[in-house]
This record gives structure tokens, sequence and C-alpha cells, in this order.
């Protein structure tokens, strides 16, 4: 008969072996989108009070005389100013919703919100990190980290088997600096995310949401009796002909997605949308390029 120490070692390298079996694909496929992507975007740098060179311009009124690179004026009848890189501090936080309702897929053809979520993080932190930003997964990081090796670990993180978490995240301090990235399906109440943007917003810190939605939760594409079951302890709701909500429903979902724009915008965030139908790459490209113009 096993020990309880000899079964604890087998159920510890038995969930090893499983997350080692799974975690290669995300990082793969992550990768690949990240690598598709990189192609069309800069990187991050801006100018700023830091001491590595960027690049020099012509001189501008207003510009004050010591920026004045003389001997790079000296080459040509034009005058121009050494600009230097911005080296604040800067860590981008990720996090997303694994409450169950995102374990939603339509079809078997479609992913779940879940898996594309975990997808776009992990593209995003590979993009990141390749531009030379910190990287942290709020809730398991203490702090974000740069380098390849961040990848793996968030990538391990994400694909580990952890029950289900809240629909948003607890409003922590994060450091000077930081900006934070939410992924999830923002179904929650509108007043409950507007508290939580309010409360990150209030220490400075900027963000960006980016909503994952199965196309069925926008299009309601069934028809006839229809059986409802919520995924959240919600219950069942049966509806005779569902063809005859499609409207109001897509009237009340159009209202939730100006909802979130607004609430976002007036915390100085920015709101984007993403179906899983969709490819990966569209929505990485332009949450990379909104990243940028939050930190410049």
């Amino acid at each position: 008969m096993a020990s309880p120490a000899t079964e604890n070692q087998t159920g510890v390298r038995q969930r090893a072996e499983q997350l080692a079996a799974d975690l290669p694909p995300l990082l793969v496929a992550a990768e690949r989108v990240a690598s598709t992507v990189v192609q069309g975007v800069h990187g991050r740098r801006r100018v700023g009070s830091g001491e590595t060179f960027w690049q020099f311009r012509r001189y501008q009124g207003g510009d004050a005389a010591q920026a004045i690179d003389w001997r790079q004026s000296a080459k040509s009848q034009k005058v121009f100013v050494r600009e230097n890189e911005w080296e604040a501090a800067q860590s981008v936080w990720l996090w997303r919703d694994h409450s169950p309702s995102m374990a939603y897929a339509s079809s078997p053809e479609i992913e779940r919100k879940l898996d594309r979520a975990n997808l776009l993080l992990l593209a995003l932190a590979s993009l990141l990190v390749r531009g030379g930003e910190h990287v942290g997964l709020m809730g398991h990081d203490q702090n974000a980290t740069g380098g390849r090796a961040s990848l793996g670990r968030i990538g391990a993180l994400l694909t580990s088997d952890q029950p289900a978490g809240g629909s948003l995240p607890p409003p922590v301090r994060l450091p000077r600096h930081a900006q934070l990235v939410m992924f999830g399906d923002f179904l929650s109440p509108l007043e409950e995310i507007e508290a939580t943007i309010k409360a990150f917003a209030s220490q400075g810190v900027p963000g960006h949401l980016l909503q994952v939605l199965d196309p069925a939760e926008e299009d309601l594409p069934f028809r006839g009796r229809t059986e409802f079951e919520g995924l959240e302890a919600e219950g069942r709701y049966i509806v005779g002909r569902v063809e005859s909500l499609r409207t109001a429903y897509h009237d009340r979902m159009s209202a939730r997605h100006q909802s979130l724009i607004d609430i976002t915008r007036h915390a100085g965030w920015r709101f984007a949308a993403h179906r899983t139908d969709r490819p990966p790459q569209t929505a990485l490209l332009a949450l990379y390029g909104a990243l940028g113009e939050i930190g410049g």
C-alpha cells in the first residue's frame, strides 16, 4: 500500500505531466499569433527623460537650447535635437476572467471564451516582452518581470488546474507607472464593472478592457423552443419562440456595449470587443496599439 507521501508525489507528478502537455500548445499558439502581429507594430519607445539615445529630430520652436546636438547639426544646414528614450519603470499587469461563464462555446468548432482569452493574454505578453516591458499576471505574481522566462511562467499559471474565480478582479493596489489589461466577457452588472474600473483609475492606473464573447451571445441565432441554462447558478429559462426576442435582445446588447464604452471612457480607459469566431490577430494588434497610446 502506497504511503500518503508517495501518493502525494504521484499526484504532483501527474499534474506536472498534464501541465507540460497543455502548456506547449498554448505557448506555441500565442507565439504564432504574436509573430504575425509584430510585423505590423512599432516599438512602444517614447521620448522622455531617460539616458538612452532614441533619435535625432529637427529643431522646433520652443525646444530648449541645451537639447540641440551641435555635432549632428554641424553635418548639415539644419539644426537637430537629440531625443532620449523614456525610461520610467513600466509594468503591464494582465488579468483574465476565470468564472464559469467563460467556459461557454456555442459549437465544437469555436474556442471557449476562456481559451481565447488565455491565448490573447499570452500573445500580448509575448509582444510586450519583445518590446522590453515587464509583465505580471494579476492575482498570481508579486512583481512584474521581463524576459522570455516570464512567458513560460504566465503560461503555466493560465493552464494550471485552478478553481473558477470571480468575474472581476479585486481592486488590489498596483505599482506606479503600471497599466492594466483585463480580458473577460464583462457580463457582470454594469455597476460592479464601473466600481472596479473606478477603483483602479483612482490609483492613477490606466487600463484597457477587452470583451471576449461567443458569437451566439451577440447574435442569438437560435430558433424555436429553446432552453437556456445559466453557467453561474442563474437557473433555467425556456422560450417558446426565441426568434421573437431577437430584436429586443440585440437592442439590449448594443446598449450594454455602449455603456461599457462610456464607463471606460469616463475613467480614461479603453474598451474593445472581440468574438471567438474571428481571428485573434486583429484584436491583438488593436490592443497593442491602444496600450502604446495610453502609455504615451
